[in-house]
């Protein structure tokens, strides 16, 4: 695949770690040394549907090609309002798009399987030109009594459009089944038969293993696809990761030994916001004019499953 246009997009609501010290016991001192994070963009009147496709109508934009000239949409989420039809669905009416469209979840890492699944369109000959995207809004998923998850989350989307091409050096994707550490569990519509108990569960994080777990396979994952490539980690213009905690980047950078400058950072503004993380920040990256043709950018994102993947892509927009 060739990457030829980024879009993202963000609520118009930004809330504050002074904010929130008005609502909980916390205070901007308390998130910033364990979060880094200062602020966070939240969906209050805006449809998560509305933003998604505003970051997809960017990316094509920027990509110069007509929605008609897609050949596939691909979204990772996680939670929305619609359980069905698919987010990719919706989209794709509100582009005015006719192509086929699938949703998948695969937690914060949800972004690298879409471009997996993107790249074997391609490979396949079955696609041209594909709408990769994420939109999530983890901020309905938390307790906001809750200091130690609410605090993190932000809500937004980002998209960008490939090609055929041969920009992509390694992807790896991996999960391993642990959901006890992390995970968010709401109740269905009851039918007569059920007799089971069931119960809404607010999203559970158990912070000190998803770290340990997060920085492991960073760090791993991010090793396996500079072998595949064939590269050294100094060859990597930026390394984007998922945006989920600035200690736990910071720590990955340390393990991984780079410099700061090669970890472009935005979870202070906007917090975790799942799978979008990455594709917001490359747009950042984008329409802020600090990419150039032949940047080697390694992606690297973890998430409840326990999943966790990696990729190596070259910037030939």
């Amino acid at each position: 695949m060739r990457i030829i246009g980024t879009g993202s997009a963000h609520p118009k609501r930004t809330l504050t770690n002074d904010d929130l010290s008005q609502m909980m016991d916390t205070s901007d001192a308390w998130i910033r040394e364990r979060t880094g994070i200062c602020t966070r963009q939240i969906i209050t009147d805006e449809e998560l549907d509305d933003l998604a496709a505003e970051a997809a109508q960017k990316a094509l934009d920027d990509a110069g090609i007509a929605a008609s000239e897609l050949d596939y949409i691909i979204c990772s989420n996680v939670v929305n309002e619609y359980v069905t039809p698919s987010m990719a669905s919706i989209v794709e009416g509100k582009i005015g798009a006719l192509c086929p469209c699938v949703d998948l979840n695969a937690a914060c890492t949800g972004f690298i399987y879409a471009m997996d699944y993107a790249e074997a369109l391609l490979q396949s000959g079955r696609a041209t030109n594909i709408l990769v995207m994420a939109a999530e809004e983890p901020t309905r998923m938390v307790d906001w009594n809750d200091r130690s998850t609410c605090v993190l989350f932000g809500d937004g989307a980002g998209a960008m459009v490939v090609t055929q091409g041969d920009s992509l050096k390694a992807l790896k994707v991996s999960s391993k089944s642990n959901t006890s550490v992390l995970h968010y569990k709401r109740t269905l519509e009851p039918t007569p038969f059920i007799t089971k108990e069931e119960r809404h569960i607010p999203l559970y994080m158990a912070g000190q293993e998803v770290f340990k777990t997060a920085v492991t396979c960073s760090v791993s994952d991010l090793m396996t696809v500079l072998s595949a490539a064939g590269l050294s980690k100094d060859d990597i213009t930026y390394y984007i990761l998922h945006q989920a905690n600035f200690r736990i980047l910071d720590y990955i950078r340390h393990r991984f030994g780079v410099d700061s400058e090669k970890l472009p950072m935005n979870v202070d503004k906007y917090g975790n916001t799942s799978s979008a993380s990455i594709p917001m920040l490359l747009d950042e990256l984008n329409r802020d004019g600090k990419l150039k043709k032949g940047d080697l950018l390694a992606f690297s994102a973890f998430g409840a499953g326990f999943t966790s993947g990696a990729c190596i892509i070259e910037w030939n927009k």
